[in-house]
């Protein structure tokens, strides 16, 4: 993907060093590798900005795993004989950026996102070495691509649910396009006219540098804080700052 001008210079002209970083991007497509996916194409324009900044980035589409339907971190325990999950899951806890990009039908986000959302879901009771949950100290976005209306619907849909699960939302934390309500071109037709959208490819660039400033910031400072958000502590007792009834 070939930045902008005006990109470029603000990949070039900073000094923030984002290489410490790891971004995951999940393409909720239907379509598995190597067919054309309009998501990824949206999708390049993110990556490139981050991988210009040193940051270690990698694509996935989630249909290409077998992964179980279900709410539980591996569903092979729970009668399905296979469920790659638990192998994509190690992906999303090395990330500290995680990027849900999706496309639009009948006015929701994928099947496929929908999965993945639970499968993040199932896993979110995990705590990490400070005792909070799994996702804490990770930040979020997503993006949405298609040719009928819903992206802020969409957009909503899967921000509320990464940050419900843990993860940190930053400022504009989202972006897409879509074409004429359909049928019509989508993102990577020729004429179709996103590539070029400058309203797209401005809140593409800004939900980048957001992610990263965000994120960059909860890795220097060692992540979320914790304190009074440590499930551990909660089930032992501790109420934090709030009058604890067995030691009054």
């Amino acid at each position: 993907m070939n930045l902008s001008e005006q990109q470029l210079k603000l990949c070039e002209n900073h000094n923030w060093d984002f290489s410490s970083l790891k971004a995951l991007f999940l393409n909720c497509t239907l379509k598995k590798s190597p067919q054309l996916s309009h998501t990824e194409g949206l999708i390049a324009i993110s990556r490139a900005i981050m991988e210009k900044n040193g940051i270690d980035v990698e694509v996935i589409r989630p249909v290409d795993y077998q992964l179980a339907y279900g709410v539980y971190p591996d569903m092979t325990e729970h009668g399905w004989e296979v469920d790659e999950w638990p192998q994509l899951y190690q992906k999303v806890k090395e990330a500290d950026i995680l990027v849900i990009g999706s496309p639009i039908w009948l006015g929701e986000k994928s099947s496929v996102c929908t999965l993945v959302i639970e499968r993040l879901y199932a896993s979110s009771g995990e705590l990490n070495e400070q005792g909070q949950y799994a996702y804490y100290g990770k930040v979020g976005g997503c993006l949405i691509t298609g040719n009928e209306d819903g992206i802020k619907h969409c957009s909503m849909n899967i921000l509320y649910s990464l940050q419900h699960l843990g993860y940190a939302i930053p400022p504009q934390a989202d972006a897409g396009w879509i074409g004429e309500a359909g049928p019509g071109p989508s993102y990577l037709d020729p004429g179709s006219g996103g590539p070029e959208n400058d309203f797209t490819n401005r809140n593409t660039t800004f939900m980048t540098w957001n992610l990263m400033h965000l994120a960059l910031i909860l890795k220097e400072r060692g992540g979320f804080p914790a304190h009074g958000n440590q499930r551990s502590l909660w089930a032992a007792g501790c109420r934090f700052d709030h009058p604890n009834p067995e030691y009054r």
